[in-house]
């Protein structure tokens, strides 16, 4: 497999034009700015192409659109973010991508940066129409992968723009990469692997991959109560997903085959709704109007007790209803025993996922991890032993 290109400060970017591909797909109420997280991540390395005078035009996505103009999905909102926080001037360029945004690109002075209105307004970005990409590479002089999270995306701002300009992974995509290394081909066993979220069938292939190269398996949040229910436990009003007994029966095949050890939790905190308090039972004192939205605190004493032996940790999905602040305690505390441990050994810690960063949000575990991942899908189907199509062009 030939070399991934990745952009370095040997390559010469001053007074040029580079076009960065970002993922400021950030959760917007309002045209508040709700987690400011994957914008964080990138500011060092915008402050970088303006300290080189690069002249930087941003690309980037919000929600799906679907090709249509929708005001609450304007990046209006990241735009004034990225004003406040960078100390040279930065136009916001809501026109069609034309001659205009190209004389708008090389009217830039060095340092300074066109950001453009959600490139999914355009109907051509989700089609990776050539056409549209070929006017995209127009503004720039060099591009720059820096939106890892979108790679497994087959769209027109991140792979077939590739084909009309010297094109480079970022930073960051390099991080994301070198993180899957570190669980897939450098890791330090013992190895443990925390997977939540509600579907089994939509993770079944990573599950299988995770298996096949971890020593502790920990399914957590809606996914653990279909492993109850398969086991003949009550489980109450609790969510589960229909007709997963052969994903079940398959991990603990591969589980056995590999051996894996899969720790389902024991104990848990239900409520008789989503937005109830707390009520703690064991796995068989479940009544049938309670819903599981949380592990209890043996199940917690357990896993970190696996955390305290492991010399790598893959954590992907929250262990409750996060929504609900009654039932943060065992994603948080999973959260700190990670960090203490990455912290006081130099435990190697992936930890991603959207709705595991929007659970840790406001936490303080920013920098409390070996790499905190702002990717879901594309991380998981790289876990799966998939190139990335967006990845893939960038080895050219």
């Amino acid at each position: 497999m030939s070399k991934l290109k990745i952009f370095s400060e040997k390559i010469n970017i001053s007074k040029k034009r580079v076009l960065v591909r970002l993922d400021l797909n950030v959760p917007i109420s309002n045209f508040k700015i709700m987690d400011d997280v994957r914008i964080k991540k990138n500011l060092p390395f915008l402050k970088k192409l303006i300290e080189t005078n690069a002249k930087v035009i941003l690309v980037s996505h919000l929600g799906r659109p679907k090709g249509k103009i929708k005001s609450e999905l304007s990046l209006k909102p990241v735009f004034e973010y990225l004003k406040k926080n960078l100390s040279k001037k930065i136009v916001f360029y809501d026109k069609n991508i034309d001659d205009n945004a190209v004389s708008c690109s090389k009217n830039l002075k060095t340092g300074e940066i066109l950001f453009l209105e959600n490139i999914r307004f355009f109907k051509e970005e989700e089609e990776d129409n050539e056409v549209f990409a070929k006017k995209l590479s127009n503004l720039a002089d060099i591009f720059i992968n820096e939106a890892f999270s979108c790679s497994h995306r087959k769209q027109a701002s991140i792979h077939s723009i590739t084909r009309f300009v010297e094109s480079y992974g970022g930073p960051q995509l390099e991080k994301e990469i070198k993180s899957i290394d570190l669980i897939k081909r450098k890791k330090k066993k013992p190895v443990t692997c925390i997977i939540g979220g509600s579907k089994i069938s939509t993770k079944i292939n990573v599950l299988s991959s995770l298996i096949q190269n971890s020593d502790n398996l920990i399914v957590v949040g809606a996914m653990a109560n279909n492993f109850l229910l398969f086991k003949g436990l009550k489980i109450g009003m609790s969510l589960i997903e229909k007709d997963v007994g052969n994903f079940i029966e398959k991990i603990n095949y591969l589980a056995k085959k590999y051996s894996c050890k899969v720790f389902i939790p024991t104990d848990f905190q239900v409520s008789t709704s989503m937005n109830g308090k707390p009520i703690y039972r064991s796995k068989n004192d479940i009544r049938k109007t309670e819903i599981i939205l949380d592990i209890g605190k043996n199940s917690l004493n357990s896993i970190c007790k696996i955390i305290d032996s492991s010399n790598t940790v893959f954590w992907n999905g929250p262990a409750g209803f996060f929504e609900n602040k009654n039932f943060t305690h065992g994603t948080i505390s999973i959260a700190k025993s990670i960090a203490k441990n990455t912290k006081k050994r130099s435990l190697i810690s992936i930890v991603g996922g959207g709705d595991t960063l929007a659970a840790l949000n406001g936490g303080g575990f920013e920098n409390s991890f070996t790499h905190l991942s702002t990717a879901g899908g594309a991380f998981l189907e790289s876990l799966e032993g998939k190139e990335l199509p967006a990845i893939k062009v960038l080895r050219k």
